[in-house]
């Protein structure tokens, strides 16, 4: 080769693919962590010391954020239970053990991204973890379901409150395994014979008293993905109806009390539907789904309110509906009234916790933080509505005499009804007289 060839030829350096292998693997961790469902977390650490039991399980451990708690090792040796029976349905036990290890391994990296902090437990133990927690959920679930599978003297069943407080405890936001980790053992474990249920179906079961709504909406949303069991949950709550626009940008108006609202002629009615969040107004009329408030409705929306904060969540459903419920029930009047309606059912007002609830719950929701207040639309509505003058005279009462109270319109009916038999009788008579001297 003369000089004027070696001069035309291009160097290249072939660097050992190797040499990047540091520098490929952590931009690929970065991309992972940013496209992951980022879904699992501890609630805010704003949290106040007295209502953190509402995000802390007290029964059992899920996933690794409780993992290991002294107070939750009592329920470990019923989760081993409850895997061995989950996988004694087949006699090769070993076999169905080394396909769920062997899944479970292929999914480790996946399930970890899912939490907001990094889990500090070793490869085996966080596979032996997922295994034990997701096992046991799917055995309960069955036994939940197919009666004849439960054990005789079985606690979790048989003691009074168990399975509410399991409940509870497997709706909070910090104990939360992927939902795709109980799908895939879901699909390897042996299930009881002419078993043909979905793993959601089961679910829903599970949990179909603890949500308030429509059982019938809650059924079909339950058949959607989910993170996992608590997001499952948030389906039910998301509306069946169109979203109403405000006309202004940036509105920010909420709603009056509801004693203020019906003085400026604004009628509010327990809806026909059941799902909590199809609120709507028109001609007047603002119409509000009932909520069944129980033991553990504070629990329940304090940890969907956490959910709709986390990274992988954009939408502010739960937030929305307790600042407008908050603005509805400022005073125990207010809830009392709503109550009436029936709209707030199991709504304990004589302890003069009306409105309690709604607000306790609007401090976990930061107003300046609420990006998207799903109602305001429909608060814009029903604030022109109030605005406009003659429906507003149209609502009052007329204004009686000073000093003369109008009678009731039951009394007036009763007095109309006594007047028209006198009147009736006094007739009667008169005729019987005709024909008597006639």
């Amino acid at each position: 080769m003369d000089n004027t060839e070696a001069a035309n030829q291009v160097r290249i350096d072939i660097t050992p693919a190797k040499a990047n292998e540091a520098l490929v693997s952590s931009i690929k961790e970065k991309m992972e962590r940013i496209v992951s469902a980022l879904c699992i977390d501890r609630a805010g650490v704003a949290v106040p010391q007295e209502h953190k039991d509402f995000y802390i399980p007290d029964k059992v451990s899920i996933g690794p954020l409780h993992y290991g708690e002294g107070p939750l090792k009592a329920m470990e040796e019923h989760k081993w239970r409850y895997l061995y029976a989950l996988l004694n349905r087949k006699p090769d036990i070993e076999a169905s053990l080394d396909a769920c290890v062997k899944a479970l391994k292929g999914l480790e990296h996946k399930a970890r991204l899912c939490y907001v902090e990094n889990i500090n437990i070793s490869s085996d133990e966080f596979v032996k973890m997922m295994l034990l927690d997701g096992g046991f959920i799917i055995e309960l679930f069955l036994r939940h379901a197919v009666k004849v599978l439960r054990r005789r003297n079985d606690p979790l069943f048989s003691s009074p409150g168990s399975l509410s407080d399991l409940r509870r405890d497997m709706m909070l936001l910090e104990n939360q395994i992927p939902f795709f980790i109980l799908q895939r053992l879901f699909e390897i474990v042996p299930l009881p014979e002419k078993f043909n249920q979905s793993l959601t179906s089961l679910a829903f079961q599970f949990f179909r008293n603890m949500i308030p709504g429509d059982r019938t909406i809650h059924r079909e949303r339950f058949s959607l993905d989910g993170n996992h069991l608590l997001d499952l949950i948030r389906h039910c709550f998301l509306p069946t109806i169109p979203r109403v626009k405000p006309s202004e940008a940036n509105a920010t108006q909420r709603l009056e009390s509801a004693k203020m609202l019906k003085e400026a002629g604004v009628l509010i009615k327990k809806s026909k539907t059941e799902n909590l969040l199809d609120i709507k107004f028109a001609h007047g009329v603002l119409e509000i789904p009932p909520i069944r408030v129980h033991q553990h409705t504070e629990s329940l929306l304090r940890n969907l309110i956490a959910f709709e904060q986390c990274p992988c969540d954009n939408t502010q459903h739960i937030s929305s509906y307790v600042i407008l419920m908050k603005s509805l029930i400022p005073t125990r009047k207010d809830a009392k009234s709503l109550k009436r309606r029936q709209i707030l059912i199991n709504y304990d007002v004589d302890k003069n916790d009306g409105p309690r609830l709604f607000d306790r719950l609007s401090k976990e929701v930061n107003e300046g933080d609420l990006k998207d207040f799903c109602f305001d639309g429909l608060c814009e509505q029903v604030m022109k509505y109030k605005k406009t003058g003659w429906r507003r005279v149209l609502s009052k009462k007329k204004k009686r005499p000073q000093g003369k109270a109008a009678l009731p319109e039951t009394k007036v009916f009763g007095i109309a009804i006594l007047l028209l038999v006198i009147t009736s009788v006094g007739t009667l008579f008169s005729v019987l007289s005709f024909f008597l001297h006639h």
